[in-house]
């Protein structure tokens, strides 16, 4: 459904999270395609909570991440995206490795965005189905 307003690169996104808590809990933004946008965190103790699972809290971040980086791809240059809701369904523990993510707009209207974003394990299981709902407001 994607059709993006802006064109950046992986790269250029990737250096949005310089320096942020993107950085810090080690997100990598993967892949930009018709279909939205992809990327991946670890499950280690940067990212788990004290019993050794992946955190909700981290879930949630990974997916807030994603869904307000495809949103800002969906607006003109003197506009962005901030956050107004999002939720989560945690629907598997997950010790080690990495999940993914993938963030699909279900709507991108002209004052709001809804993005849907499924977090996987490296099995292609389903850990995690997170909704964001984003504003759009202008810059400055």
């Amino acid at each position: 459904m994607a059709q993006w307003k802006r064109q950046l690169s992986v790269e250029q996104l990737s250096q949005a999270g310089r320096n942020t808590m993107v950085e810090n809990l080690g997100i990598v933004i993967e892949a930009i395609d018709e279909t939205g946008l992809r990327g991946s965190m670890p499950v280690d103790q940067r990212t788990t909570q004290p019993f050794g699972l992946l955190h909700g809290g981290a879930s949630v971040a990974l997916a807030e991440t994603l869904g307000s980086l495809a949103g800002q791809l969906m607006v003109e240059d003197n506009e962005m995206v901030v956050g107004l809701e999002i939720n989560a369904n945690h629907l598997k523990a997950v010790r080690a490795g990495r999940v993914t993510g993938v963030a699909s707009a279900l709507h991108v209207g002209r004052r709001t965005q809804v993005w849907e974003i499924r977090i996987s394990d490296e099995a292609g299981a389903l850990v995690c189905i997170s909704r964001l709902t984003l504003a759009v407001v202008r810059r400055g």
